[in-house]
C-alpha cells in the first residue's frame, strides 16, 4: 500500500475540494485525480462524492479515511518508538497551540527545544481548543497546548499545567477603577452586577473562554450588553485600553501589559486549566515528554512573574 497515496485521499477530505487539496499537497489537480481515479478503480467503488464546492466521503470512502489514519498512525508511532530505542533524536513532532499567548509559548519554548533536538522537524499548528481536540482524537497532532475548564475536556489524555485565575478588566479611566488594588498588591474582589449597564466585548461562542464567562455572567444574574463578539482575547485587552469596554480575561493578558486596564478579581475567582493534551492509548515520545516539560517551565515561570495580578 502507497502511504502517500493515503495522505493524498485525507488530504481531499480534510479540504472537501480536490483544488484545494492539490494546492496544500503541492501537486497539480490533474495528478491528484489521476491518483484518486486509480484507487477507486482499483477498489471498484467511488470514495467521494463530487461538487464544485464540496467533497464528501462516501460510505465506502468513511471506511478507507478510517483505516488509512490509522495506519499512518501506526507509521508514526513506530518510528517514535524506534527513534527513542536508538537515541537517534530524529523524526516528526506536531505541535498544537491556541492563537494569541500559545504563539508566545512556542517561540519561547522551540529554540532550546531545537538546541537540544536539530533533527526533529516540528511542525506548528495554531489551532482553537476545538479543532486541536479533533486533530489530536484523528491522531494528526501529537501535542496540543490548550486552556479549558474540566467540563470541556475530550476522551483523550490531558496534564494540567496550572490554573489561572480570569479577571475583570476595565479602563484605567473608569469611575469604579478608583476602587483597584495598587500595583504589587493582590487585586481587589468587584461585584460583577456594579457593571451590569456598561458594554462588553466577549469571545466567540464555540471558544472554551466563551463558556466559562457565560457562566460568570450567569452566577451575576445578568446578561451583560454586547458590543461585539471576537476571537482574540488581545482585542478585548486592547479595547479596554482604548476605553471602549469591559471585558472578562485571562489573568496572563493583563500580566504581559497592566497599562491602562483596572483588574479585579470576581467573588469565588473563576479560573480554567492551562493543559497539554495528547490521544489516548497513543506513544508520547521522549522527544514530545520534552517539549511538554520546556512548556510546562514556560507557563510556570509566567505564573511567578504575574503573582497576584
Amino acid at each position: 500500500m502507497d502511504l502517500k497515496q493515503l495522505e493524498y485521499i485525507i488530504k481531499i477530505a480534510e479540504e472537501n475540494n480536490i483544488t484545494r487539496a492539490a494546492e496544500k499537497l503541492f501537486i497539480t489537480q490533474s495528478a491528484l485525480n489521476q491518483q484518486l481515479l486509480r484507487l477507486e478503480k482499483e477498489l471498484g467503488t467511488p470514495l467521494f462524492y463530487r461538487s464544485r464546492t464540496n467533497w464528501r466521503p462516501t460510505e465506502a470512502g468513511e471506511v478507507y479515511l478510517a483505516n488509512a489514519r490509522e495506519i499512518l498512525q501506526i507509521k508514526h508511532r513506530t518510528y517514535s518508538m524506534i527513534s527513542d530505542i536508538a537515541a537517534t533524536k530524529k523524526g516528526n513532532l506536531s505541535v498544537g497551540f491556541t492563537p494569541g499567548r500559545g504563539v508566545d509559548m512556542f517561540t519561547s519554548v522551540y529554540p532550546d527545544f531545537h538546541r537540544r533536538y536539530p533533527d526533529i522537524i516540528v511542525e506548528p499548528n495554531e489551532l482553537s481548543v476545538h479543532k486541536q481536540q479533533q486533530q489530536i482524537a484523528r491522531g494528526d497532532l501529537d501535542i496540543g497546548f490548550m486552556t479549558l475548564r474540566e467540563s470541556d475536556r475530550s476522551g483523550d489524555v490531558y496534564q494540567t499545567i496550572c490554573r489561572e485565575e480570569f479577571v475583570l478588566a476595565i479602563p484605567a479611566g473608569h469611575p469604579l477603577s478608583e476602587m483597584a488594588a495598587p500595583p504589587g498588591e493582590p487585586l481587589a474582589v468587584m461585584d460583577l452586577s456594579l457593571l451590569r449597564y456598561e458594554p462588553f466585548v466577549i469571545m466567540y461562542k464555540e471558544s472554551t473562554s466563551r463558556r466559562l464567562t457565560d457562566a460568570i455572567f450567569r452566577e451575576n444574574g445578568f446578561s451583560p450588553t454586547v458590543l461585539f463578539e471576537t476571537s482574540s482575547t488581545a482585542t478585548i485587552a486592547t479595547l479596554v485600553r482604548s476605553r471602549i469596554c469591559c471585558g472578562l480575561i485571562p489573568s496572563y493578558y493583563v500580566t504581559k501589559n497592566p497599562e491602562g486596564i483596572a483588574a479585579f478579581s470576581l467573588p469565588g475567582h473563576p479560573s480554567w486549566d492551562i493543559a497539554v493534551s495528547y490521544k489516548r492509548g497513543g506513544y508520547l515520545s521522549g522527544a514530545a515528554r520534552d517539549f511538554i516539560q520546556l512548556a510546562a517551565d514556560y507557563w510556570l515561570g509566567q505564573e511567578e512573574i504575574g503573582g497576584d495580578v
